[in-house]
C-alpha cells in the first residue's frame, strides 16, 4: 500500500534541493532586466555627444543591473504564495524550493550593497540615491502594498519601473535634465498596456491568486479600453522626443511606424476575438520598446555625425 506524503516530509524534500547557479540567475528576471538596461544605456550614449566613458559604462551598468537583479529576487519572496498559485510563475526557483526565501533575501542584499557600493563610489551619489529609490519602489512599495491594494498598481508602481533612463542619464551627467524625464514618460505611460496585456491573458490566475489586477476587477473589456487609450497617450509622449527637438527625422519616422503597429495590436485587442491576440501585443510591446530606444540612439548619433 501507498502511504501519504506529509507536509513535512515535503519540506525536507524540497530542502535537499541543491540550488544552481542559474536558479539565482532567475531569481534576478534576467530577460526584465535586459530590457530596462537598454533603456538605462541608451540614457547613458542620449547623455554625451561623444561616447559614454568606459569606466562609466561599464561600472554604471553592473551598478544598475545588481539593483534591479537586487529589487527582482524580493519580489519572487514577497511573491511566493501568489506565484505557486499561477501557471506562469509556478515553476520559479522559490515555489519549487530550490532556493530558500532567506537565501534569496541574502542573495538580494548582496547584490544591493554592491550596488549602492559601486554607484557610490564610482559613478556618483545621485544616481545611487535614485537607483536605490527603484529599488524600495519597486521591491516594497510596488510589491508589498500597491499590487494588493488597487487595480491600478501597475500604473502608480510604473514609475519605479521607468527610472533606468534617467539613471543612464544621471550616471554620466550627474544632473537632472528634462529629456531625461521625457524618456521616464515614456516608458511610465508603456507600462500599463504592456502589463495589462498580459493580465487579459492571465485574468484567471490573478483572480485566483486575489490580486486585484485590472482585468479581475474591472472586466476585460474595460482593460481593453484602457490598453487603447494608453496606447494612444504613449504615441502622443513618443512625439516629444522630436518636437523638443531632442532627437530628428530618423527617430520620428521610426516612432511613426511603431506606434502605427502598437494601435493596431490595441485595436485588434479591443474589437476582435482573435485568439491569442493579447499575448501578441504583450510581446510587441516589448519590442516597441527596443525599437524605440535603439531608434533614439541611431538618430542621436547619426545627427553629430552630420554636425561634425
Amino acid at each position: 500500500m501507498t502511504r501519504a506524503v506529509t507536509s513535512q516530509e515535503q519540506q525536507d524534500s524540497l530542502s535537499k534541493i541543491q540550488p544552481h547557479w542559474r536558479d539565482y540567475l532567475e531569481l534576478t528576471k534576467p530577460r526584465v532586466v535586459m530590457l530596462l538596461m537598454l533603456t538605462a544605456i541608451v540614457g547613458m550614449f542620449m547623455a554625451t555627444p561623444t561616447m559614454v566613458p568606459l569606466d562609466v559604462l561599464l561600472l554604471g551598468s553592473f551598478g544598475m543591473a545588481c539593483a534591479m537583479g537586487a529589487a527582482a529576487a524580493v519580489n519572487h519572496v514577497v511573491d511566493q504564495r501568489i506565484d505557486a498559485l499561477m501557471a506562469r510563475t509556478g515553476n520559479r526557483p522559490i515555489v519549487q524550493g530550490k532556493i530558500s526565501p532567506q537565501k534569496a533575501l541574502l542573495f538580494a542584499a548582496v547584490l544591493a550593497t554592491m550596488s549602492m557600493f559601486v554607484l557610490s563610489f564610482f559613478i556618483n551619489a545621485l544616481t545611487a540615491f535614485l537607483t536605490l529609490f527603484g529599488i524600495v519602489g519597486y521591491a516594497f512599495i510596488y510589491t508589498l502594498y500597491l499590487k494588493r491594494a488597487t487595480p491600478q498598481n501597475i500604473v502608480i508602481g510604473g514609475l519605479a519601473g521607468a527610472i533606468p533612463p534617467l539613471l543612464g542619464w544621471t550616471a554620466v551627467t550627474n544632473q537632472i535634465d528634462p529629456h531625461a524625464l521625457l524618456l521616464v514618460l515614456i516608458v511610465f505611460v508603456w507600462t500599463p498596456p504592456h502589463f495589462w496585456a498580459l493580465a487579459i491573458h492571465r485574468r484567471d490566475d490573478y483572480a485566483k491568486a486575489g490580486i486585484p489586477m485590472l482585468p479581475v476587477t474591472h472586466g476585460i473589456d474595460y482593460t481593453k479600453s484602457s490598453v487603447l487609450h494608453y496606447t494612444l497617450l504613449l504615441c502622443l509622449c513618443t512625439l516629444l522626443p522630436y518636437l523638443s527637438g531632442m532627437s530628428g527625422l530618423i527617430y520620428l519616422a521610426a516612432t511613426l511606424v511603431l506606434n502605427a503597429i502598437f494601435l493596431w495590436y490595441a485595436f485588434r485587442l479591443k474589437y476582435s476575438n482573435v485568439p491569442g491576440i493579447a499575448m501578441k501585443t504583450f510581446g510587441y510591446s516589448i519590442v516597441y520598446l527596443m525599437g524605440l530606444f535603439i531608434a533614439l540612439l541611431v538618430d542621436h548619433y547619426f545627427k553629430f555625425v552630420l554636425v561634425a
